[in-house]
């Protein structure tokens, strides 16, 4: 885990909360307990990288109200939920919504464990996507008009001597802004440079 990542643990059963948190740490997890989505909330928890295991069923501010109000807040943690058989429609719901996985009473330790890892690699992953992409853009930025134009082009695999007709100058000068592109967007190949257009534009 990196040090700021913590397993947070909402559930308003004490039992559970506590059964909870000596798993986690246990198996060497940092974990708090909140005893509501409101006590996780004033507490301002949602503003650690995290995990957040919540129930979906609490008083107050339930599960999937807990979720909805971390995202419009941009937290975006990797949430998994804790279900009741009963309750995996509402599990199936916070999936769709943005939840990485949910786990339902009874489970096992090893399966709780399992989810709560799974999840904090997925999100690291995805924080480590977003970091990727903002610095590729901010490369982007740096490209003059001329660059962003004839990069479009090589991105849709037009030839040094095509763009170089298209825009009425010399092969040479393309071929001398192309290597400024590449320069600029820290890439070697052109395959690099198209699969960087690519994941610009999916």
């Amino acid at each position: 885990m990196l040090d700021d990542e913590v397993v947070h643990v909402v559930e308003d059963d004490p039992p559970m909360r506590d059964a909870l948190l000596l798993l986690l740490q246990s198996a060497g997890l940092r974990a708090r307990g909140y005893v509501s989505a409101e006590d996780f909330l004033s507490k301002e928890g949602e503003k650690q990288r995290a995990c957040v295991l919540v129930d979906v069923r609490l008083p107050g501010m339930d599960g999937l109200a807990l979720q909805r109000h971390l995202f419009a807040r941009g937290a975006e943690p990797a949430i998994v939920m804790i279900t009741g058989h009963g309750d995996v429609a509402l599990a199936v719901a916070a999936l769709k919504s943005g939840a990485m996985d949910f786990v339902t009473k009874p489970f096992s330790p090893a399966e709780l464990l399992e989810s709560v890892r799974g999840a904090l690699r997925r999100s690291a992953d995805a924080r480590q996507r977003a970091v990727a992409i903002a610095d590729n853009e901010a490369r982007f930025q740096t490209l003059t008009p001329r660059e962003r134009s004839i990069f479009a082009r090589l991105a849709e695999g037009q030839s040094s001597k095509l763009i170089a007709a298209e825009l009425g100058i010399s092969v040479r000068t393309v071929e001398h802004h192309r290597a400024s592109i590449m320069e600029k967007l820290r890439v070697r190949t052109l395959s690099k440079l198209i699969r960087t257009a690519v994941e610009r534009n999916p």
